[in-house]
């Protein structure tokens, strides 16, 4: 498999799609067992769905070029019903009372979204490192730490490898991205009470 084979596979898998619909009902499981699962897939279709239903329907009416939306001056459309679908996320799960790990772990998303979106608007900032990056905090809040953030680091790097080695980022995108991801779901989780 040549190196652009593995950067396209680890490009897909590893999508912030993917994650923002995988990661909450895996940490609802993990957190509160399959009640906590519950309340996470209500998050994953909100936050995720929600976004990639959109991101989909651009790439099929042509105004996209893919579901990476690589054409950073499409974005902000995309963006602004991602951030909308989250923010309506957020509210239905304070609303219905849902665990305290999953308001904080979407409001951490609502919080990456406000920082990251402005900047796309003039850099091209990496949300595939972004989401990676705070992905890895979360699992580090319910899954044994130093394993998960060593593994999850790991994992961040490759994505961020992915991306510079397709030409869709320059190294500082994809640092800038894993820092923002990083930085907001740490602070926010800890707003939460959580670390």
């Amino acid at each position: 498999m040549t190196a652009d084979r593995v950067a396209r596979r680890v490009t897909d898998l590893l999508a912030p799609q993917v994650l923002v619909i995988v990661m909450p009902p895996v940490v609802g499981l993990l957190a509160q067992g399959w009640t906590g699962a519950a309340w996470g897939l209500v998050a994953s279709a909100l936050c995720g769905g929600i976004p990639a239903a959109v991101i989909a329907l651009g790439v099929r009416s042509g105004r996209l070029d893919s579901h990476h939306i690589v054409d950073r001056a499409r974005r902000t459309g995309p963006l602004l019903a991602a951030a909308a679908a989250v923010l309506v996320a957020l509210a239905l799960l304070i609303l219905l009372g849902a665990p305290t790990l999953l308001v904080a772990t979407v409001t951490a998303m609502l919080i990456a979204l406000g920082v990251t979106v402005p900047i796309t608007l003039r850099w091209k900032i990496s949300f595939h490192a972004a989401v990676s990056a705070g992905t890895v905090v979360v699992l580090t809040d319910v899954l044994p730490p130093w394993p998960a953030a060593l593994i999850g680091g790991a994992v961040v790097a490759l994505v961020c490898w992915a991306r510079v080695r397709l030409t869709h980022h320059t190294a500082a995108q994809v640092a800038a991205g894993a820092a923002v991801g990083t930085l907001t779901t740490w602070a926010t989780l800890a707003a939460f009470g959580q670390w």
